[in-house]
């Protein structure tokens, strides 16, 4: 558009400049940092959740160790997601190898019909 364009819709040209945009996004993002967000979220983050299986060396993995098992299993059976129980990723896949071994072997019970 030139400004005659402009001038014929009665529109005056707007004119920008990076200070003035960075002050506005910086004092807007200055407002997010708290739950002050429609669902409470905000930036600021709990403490990080450490793998059990790092932080205590004597916790075994092991599909005879039910305890350790049931910890990580929820009521209906489902093996508890990482993002829940903090177990790093190596962690993760061998707790779920351990527990379907323990299934398979009969020492947990399989999961419930409803939620397979």
């Amino acid at each position: 558009m030139d400004n005659k364009d402009n001038k014929e819709s009665g529109r005056e040209p707007r004119e920008f400049s990076r200070s003035s945009s960075r002050e506005e996004f910086e004092s807007k993002d200055a407002d997010a940092g708290g739950k002050d967000g429609p669902r409470g979220g905000g930036r600021s983050f709990g403490r990080r959740k450490v793998c059990p299986f790092v932080a205590d060396k004597t916790l075994v993995l092991d599909y005879k160790n039910l305890k350790v098992l049931q910890r990580f299993t929820s009521e209906g059976g489902k093996i508890v997601p990482r993002y829940v129980s903090g177990v790093s990723a190596k962690n993760q896949r061998r707790l779920t190898k351990m527990i379907k071994r323990a299934r398979n072997v009969g020492f947990i019970a399989p999961l419930a019909e409803s939620q397979a």
